[in-house]
């Protein structure tokens, strides 16, 4: 049944940033949502519970909202530090390391992935559990891995 959502959410997704509904697009649509799908059912709902693939989407979607406001304070504040007279004062880039609480492959690549998405922090690597992240300034590294961890785990199901 994920199989299906997914298809359906893609090819969705293809239709509204397309905007091209002849037989040549639509046919080029399908074939390649089927084949993305296929090739994915096993990131989108690895041997969950029946109905959790669902559940675990909406909890993802109620995430996002949060994420995209991180991004926007984030944004905020690398361009005040680029912004400032004292630019070269204000930035500290720095490689911070921490161990996450999280186990699930899905959960350190969301993690991962919404640390790259925050102006300021880039995920340079993970080895078992352990996260390398640089960050441009203290402000940014204090906040790792802190309440974003948390809400990863809480969308995946997992104790953080």
């Amino acid at each position: 049944m994920s199989f299906i959502y997914s298809f359906l959410i893609m090819f969705g997704f293809w239709l509204i940033l397309s905007g091209i509904f002849d037989a040549f697009h639509l046919t080029l649509g399908v074939i390649s949502c089927l084949l993305v799908s296929y090739l994915s059912r096993d990131i989108f709902n690895p041997g969950s519970k029946k109905g959790e693939g669902f559940s675990e989407t909406v909890r993802f979607i109620r995430y996002l909202p949060w994420l995209m406001l991180e991004i926007f304070k984030a944004t905020l504040h690398v361009a005040f530090l680029a912004l400032h007279p004292r630019m070269m004062d204000k930035i500290d880039p720095q490689i911070i390391r921490f161990k996450t609480k999280l186990k699930k492959d899905i959960s350190l690549v969301t993690f991962a992935n919404s640390i790259t998405l925050t102006p300021g922090t880039i995920t340079i690597r993970i080895v078992d559990g352990e996260y390398f992240v640089h960050a441009i300034s203290k402000k940014t590294a204090a906040g790792l891995p802190g309440e974003m961890e948390k809400r990863v785990a809480g969308v995946f199901k997992e104790e953080s």
